[in-house]
């Protein structure tokens, strides 16, 4: 048995109570942004607890110091010990305030504690080699997992991701067809449709309760003349005839990735585009061994894998493929050109073609 090296032990026990820490916010943040504590203290700058209080509703003073003061203690708010009073900097603001900001990490902490409410089950998967129905682990699994890609979504996909694409930008402008495949509650398809009045799209995705918020969200954002969303897997697309598809964090997700890359290339247009946004990742496990692959491989464990393995054939792709793998995913349905067009912190972003 190896000797213990108390100087190890020590470090390794100060990173577990930050982690342990970071895990003890989840619930407090929630309730802070629920209740629009973070708002309120980003728009009335340094104040006390009980104006804090008074200034988001009207709540309960003594539960609003103890909230402030662990926020205070997380660094995510800031506190003046001779004054007493709490405040937002503009960096915290853009993680909880700002839900536009590409750091805006609301649907994060919401994300967390749906992974905690679905353990039960994928626990149970663990023993039975089974899978757990997307939608299925949680109360609102897939609300969570819109509002964690929406902020990287609006920062992106009209910005940087699409027009790293060939020739595609030209054809949105002058009215293309678009298939969003694995859209979720829409806030991909909605986005596209916003920036290109002239194109048309589709949003696909197999979870009827996403496809009715991505309905709710078209009406709301007035795009519902022009975006249609339709409650079916990727291999049971019947429209043919796209210039584009989208596939925003999904393909790895797929029980039959494989099936669907076959599916992709019929539906498109021989000179058309499927654009495959997926996260970030080495080829290798050891190169994602760092802060994002941490996150990626839990989300994966817990959500990922579970979802892959319930479909048919269950390839259980994993959140951390890796381009390679991905690519020869999307080549074994017959694209010939499959290239990697973007990289991100968060994302990458490839382009699969029948042409080049």
């Amino acid at each position: 048995m190896a000797r213990l090296d108390e100087a190890k032990l020590q470090s390794f026990v100060g990173k577990m109570l930050g982690d342990l820490g970071g895990a003890y916010s989840i619930p407090t943040v929630r309730v802070g942004l629920r209740l629009g504590l973070f708002k309120a203290l980003h728009r009335t700058g340094p104040i006390s607890a009980s104006g804090l209080a008074a200034a988001a509703g009207g709540l309960t003073e003594r539960y609003v110091r103890e909230w402030a003061l662990a926020q205070a203690a997380n660094g995510y708010i800031d506190y003046d010990s001779t004054s007493q009073m709490f405040s937002l900097s503009p960096e915290q603001a853009m993680v909880f305030v700002n839900e536009d900001s590409p750091v805006y990490l609301e649907g994060a902490f919401d994300l967390a504690a749906a992974m905690i409410e679905g353990e039960p089950k994928v626990e149970h998967a663990f023993r039975t080699g089974g899978g757990v129905r997307w939608g299925d682990s949680a109360g609102c699994l897939f609300c969570a997992t819109g509002a964690f890609f929406r902020p990287g979504y609006v920062n992106n996909i009209v910005q940087t991701w699409l027009p790293a694409l060939q020739g595609i930008e030209e054809k949105l402008a002058s009215g293309a067809r678009v298939a969003d495949v694995g859209c979720g509650v829409g806030f991909s398809t909605i986005l596209m449709a916003k920036a290109y009045p002239n194109a048309t799209f589709v949003g696909y995705d197999f979870h009827e309760p996403s496809i009715g918020e991505a309905e709710s969200h078209a009406r709301t954002h007035g795009v519902d003349d022009r975006v249609k969303f339709v409650a079916a897997t990727a291999k049971e697309i019947k429209d043919t005839g796209f210039d584009l598809v989208t596939s925003f964090d999904c393909l790895h997700d797929m029980g039959d990735p494989r099936g669907c890359a076959d599916h992709m290339r019929r539906i498109l247009k021989k000179d058309g585009s499927w654009m495959i946004v997926e996260p970030i990742a080495g080829d290798r496990p050891e190169e994602n061994m760092n802060p994002v692959g941490r996150l990626y491989y839990n989300a994966s464990t817990m959500i990922c894998v579970p979802t892959s393995l319930d479909q048919e054939v269950g390839e259980g792709l994993g959140a951390q493929a890796g381009e390679a793998k991905l690519s020869e995913v999307i080549r074994s349905g017959g694209f010939t050109q499959v290239r990697r067009v973007v990289t991100g912190p968060f994302n990458m972003v490839l382009e699969a073609r029948l042409s080049s």
